[in-house]
């Protein structure tokens, strides 16, 4: 049988991110632990190098291997670092028993990790007199998350507990010594039943039953797993938070005061204590928190110290500005972004989308006749991610008055204009070359004639009317792939700007008709997107869904999704300046999905 091992180790204070769901563990140091087998007291180790470690391993709630409500989420990206076994914890959205783990993280409640292990090969050797053996080929089964360390008096890595790895063996260092005499494995049974805490009686039956040394192992076995029901022998590792960590600090009070910004949001239990502090209460306990005196210091100068001598109060003041602008800026996202699809880059170099064409299509095989071979045509679009910012600052003035409003308005103004560069992103590429569109992969503009999706000129279809719809999805509907196959895209939305919205609001209400004249073709199947700052009143757009087809796409810098804000003390200015950035980018990636109609 093989044990399932575990080692002490503490989660970093920073490390949880709320929003990955995410924490950095130390799983194993590789330390000595005492054991004990049959052959007396040694020390056990792990070697760490040179091991092949799983790209993941399951996280259970207490060691519960059964049912998929005992799975808590994963360990991943695991590695030995620095002499340490260390990975990321990352818990399921899809656990409530994972999200209370998640909140009590958030609040600062700390849980223990048991990290369960195989060796499959010991090492032994003597260091100054003791055994040592050292498992320099193991195994990580799996982590589970429990409310209370091991307890090392309760028989986890207890000296009286018998290893099964010296279940056929009477070790020594110098090798294994025969059992040739009936007198020498009574004396051997008598061993093992003292090893596993059982009692006189229990080896003086085995051996009155002249029993082998083997069957009175297996039978101490026995009598340990009916003693003990969880056989598996584990160690603990601490998960929490700890609010000694600036950034730790900087979330907690930070949600305090951003519940005085938005008197309708409901902190969490760890931000509750700071919830009625004013800005001059934040700038005093972080300077009492960095061991700065504010005895007989005016307001002014306690708010200069705080901004110029610690590091939490700037971050303090960056996060509530954070968090009302991501409030603002997903509150009204740019309805263009509706209609395309999100992806993320990697990079700031061009990001290429391989658009393959549809399969070919198959042909008759005779009996016993041959197969033929089939091609996927290719082509490529590329567009690239670019980086916008702004610096804004929140004068010494506003903090010394505590005009917790200055933040709202600003962080608020901060989140629409992000909205808003990514909108007249959006609008400048699709009214690009005079309306026409970026230039495709083929040089010629996204809306051609020779991509059967531009109104042709002097058609005499302009507004989006039901006879002007009809055309636009006919023309989508002949859209054929790269091979020249018929695709038939299907239109879902109604692109127009803010001159036409009541006409396309009219257009696409529902009507019960009691005449079939009267029948509204395209209430149900077309949904309105509105756009003020197109600069043309008349041209108007259909767009098929992007999980239909390609058409336009837009990406975020990967793990910078959205606007992103970094805080310091101001030099240039006097009180703290906000770096808010924004990594973006937006391109089309194929021109069968849209159609245009230039509306003159």
């Amino acid at each position: 049988m093989n044990d399932l091992l575990i080692r002490r180790a503490a989660l970093a204070a920073s490390s949880w991110d709320p929003e990955a769901r995410t924490a950095t563990a130390v799983l194993s140091t590789g330390a000595g632990v005492q054991r004990m087998d049959r052959a007396g007291e040694y020390e056990e180790r792990l070697a760490l190098e040179g091991q092949v470690w799983p790209p993941s391993v399951p996280l259970l709630d207490s060691h519960r291997h059964h049912g998929l409500e005992a799975r808590l989420g994963s360990v991943t990206d695991i590695r030995a670092e620095g002499g340490e076994l260390r990975g990321v914890v990352r818990l399921s959205r899809a656990s409530p028993a994972a999200d209370r783990v998640a909140a009590d993280l958030a609040d600062g409640h700390g849980f223990s990790l048991s990290v369960g292990y195989r060796v499959d090969a010991w090492r032994q050797t003597t260091e100054e007199g003791r055994r040592v053996r050292t498992a320099f080929r193991w195994h990580l089964l799996e982590t589970s998350i429990v409310h209370i360390p091991a307890d090392p008096a309760a028989g986890i890595r207890s000296d009286t507990m018998i290893d099964d790895h010296d279940a056929g063996s009477t070790a020594t260092e110098g090798g294994a010594g025969d059992v040739t005499t009936r007198a020498a494995q009574n004396a051997q049974i008598r061993a093992i039943g003292e090893i596993a805490g059982l009692d006189r009686a229990w080896a003086d039956s085995q051996i009155d039953a002249e029993a082998t040394v083997e069957a009175a192992r297996a039978a101490a076995f026995d009598a340990m797993r009916a003693r003990q029901a969880d056989p598996i022998r584990t160690t603990r590792a601490t998960v929490g938070t700890d609010f000694t960590d600036p950034e730790v600090r900087a979330r907690t009070i930070g949600e305090a005061l951003y519940t005085r910004v938005t008197p309708g949001h409901t902190p969490a239990e760890a931000a509750r204590q700071y919830a009625g502090h004013t800005i001059l209460d934040i700038a005093r306990d972080c300077l009492r928190h960095a061991s700065v005196s504010t005895t007989s210091l005016a307001p002014m100068k306690v708010i200069e110290r705080a901004l110029h001598s610690t590091s939490d109060f700037p971050l303090i003041l960056g996060d509530t500005v954070g968090r009302t602008l991501r409030a603002s800026y997903q509150a009204a996202p740019s309805g263009l972004k509706a209609v395309g699809r999100r992806t993320t880059a990697r990079d700031f170099r061009a990001k290429h989308r391989l658009q393959l064409s549809e399969a070919p299509r198959l042909e008759s095989v005779g009996e016993g006749g041959e197969f033929r071979h089939g091609s996927l045509v290719d082509a490529s679009e590329t567009y690239r991610v670019a980086t916008f910012g702004k610096i804004i600052s929140i004068s010494r003035q506003a903090l010394i008055n505590d005009d917790v409003g200055a933040f709202s308005d600003i962080a608020r103004r901060m989140g629409q204009a992000a909205l808003a560069t990514e909108a007249a992103l959006l609008v400048d590429l699709l009214e690009a070359n005079s309306g026409a569109g970026p230039t495709m992969a083929d040089d010629k503009a996204l809306f051609h004639a020779d991509h059967g999706n531009l109104e042709p000129a002097g058609a005499g279809r302009a507004e989006p009317g039901i006879i002007n719809l009809a055309a636009a999805r006919l023309a989508m509907r002949k859209q054929v792939g790269l091979s020249g196959e018929l695709i038939a895209i299907t239109p879902k939305y109604l692109i127009v700007p803010a001159e036409l919205e009541i006409m396309g609001e009219d257009l696409l209400a529902p009507i019960f008709a009691t005449k079939t004249e009267d029948l509204n073709l395209f209430a149900r199947t077309l949904q309105l997107v509105v756009e003020p700052r197109f600069s043309s009143a008349a041209r108007w757009y259909l767009a098929a869904t992007p999980g239909e087809v390609d058409g336009l796409e837009y990406a975020y810098l990967e793990g910078e999704e959205g606007p992103q804000i970094e805080t310091r003390a101001g030099f240039e200015v006097d009180g703290v300046q906000v770096k808010v950035r924004l990594d973006f980018g937006c391109g089309f990636v194929d021109h069968r999905g849209w159609f245009q109609n230039p509306g003159s």
